[in-house]
């Protein structure tokens, strides 16, 4: 087991990574105020992993309360989330009461918001069984339910008292979710790490075969970029928003798609081709990073290529986005790999050139 720290003071909280870890319940036991919990989990991770934690954290003398939630990014919305309350008060939850979000990002982004306002803010752990959730939604605090308008735009930071990632879980993980994380995975090389980035080039194959080796140092890389970057900039409000590199074009195609016909990673990765790109027609990346890139994401199973929802789509949803400031889309683009920057001065017309519309006032 590897352990990292996310540094913030009075609320740091560890991050373990190991393989086996659903057993060590005294990981989880050692944080709680109570020994209570509700665990938090969905129809698809219930029947493989709720039941292990459960026997073990009811070995310590813990009483578990199971709240299964059905599966999938469409139901990241409000009525999932008062299923949520409904459960914890039903079953007389205090705010001594632990949530532990037993999942990947879905349902740790609810469970973190559930816990941030349920009786004004209760504690919560984050147990992430899926690569996209133990290398960057399970760390930071950044948790949120979903809107027509636009992703991830109704919550609140909140931060785990620990985060525990079993590596073990990854066994069961569907190839597609797989290179779904192996997105975010990619994003840390490109934005501050570009050893990690050089690493990925000649060890994807590795990864794609789920080498148990060439994944624990992808997700001990990844989380201690995050937790590095989070230490820094808890709320976003400096460099943490380069950790949205790829994030404004994803966004924009999940809520433009109907959210959950891609999966968050294949938006990123195809949002990371776009940005890379646009990088290279504004005159910042040259065209030699720029083709590294798309063959990473290759290499990974993901989509390079942006489904086609026409410019005036596009900007309407990224209208929406977090990172607008004074009615300005802010991009995270990159000079070159492993050094990236924000801007909110992109022409229309070098949009419309990479997201392949037909003119420039489409």
């Amino acid at each position: 087991m590897k352990t990292l720290t996310v540094a913030l003071g009075e609320r740091s909280y560890p991050i373990h990574i190991g393989a086996g870890l659903l057993a060590r319940a005294d990981l989880i036991t050692a944080k709680l105020p109570q020994k209570k919990v509700a665990i938090i989990t969905n129809s698809t991770v219930a029947p493989l992993y709720l039941a292990p934690l459960r026997r073990a954290l009811e070995a310590h003398g813990v009483a578990v309360i199971p709240v299964t939630l059905p599966d999938g990014e469409a139901h990241k919305n409000w009525e999932t989330l008062n299923r949520i309350f409904d459960a914890l008060l039903e079953h007389r939850c205090e705010r001594s009461t632990a949530l532990i979000a037993l999942g990947g990002g879905v349902v740790g982004d609810l469970a973190g918001f559930a816990a941030a306002v349920y009786q004004r803010g209760v504690p919560y752990i984050q147990v992430p069984t899926t690569l996209l959730a133990q290398v960057d939604s399970a760390v930071g605090g950044k948790t949120a339910i979903n809107h027509p308008l636009g992703k991830n735009m109704i919550g609140a930071f909140y931060q785990p008292l620990a985060v525990v990632a079993d590596t073990d879980t990854l066994a069961t993980l569907p190839p597609r979710e797989q290179a779904a994380g192996l997105a975010e995975v990619i994003k840390y090389g490109l934005i501050r790490d570009r050893e990690l980035f050089d690493w990925l080039e000649t060890n994807m194959g590795l990864l794609v075969k789920r080498d148990a080796a060439a994944l624990a140092h992808a997700i001990e890389r990844s989380c201690a970029n995050k937790a590095e970057i989070v230490a820094f900039d808890e709320r976003e409000s400096g460099p943490r928003v380069l950790l949205n590199f790829g994030h404004t074009f994803g966004h924009a195609i999940e809520a433009g798609l109907g959210f959950g016909n891609w999966l968050h990673g294949e938006a990123v990765a195809a949002g990371m081709v776009l940005a890379a790109e646009l990088s290279q027609k504004l005159g910042l990346l040259d065209a030699q990073d720029a083709a590294r890139v798309r063959a990473v994401v290759t290499g990974a199973g993901l989509p390079v290529k942006a489904p086609d929802l026409g410019l005036k789509r596009y900007l309407e949803v990224m209208g929406h986005d977090k990172k607008v400031e004074d009615g300005r889309i802010r991009f995270v683009l990159l000079r070159r790999i492993g050094e990236a920057f924000v801007s909110d001065d992109v022409p229309r017309a070098a949009l419309a050139g990479v997201l392949g519309a037909s003119q420039v006032h489409a």
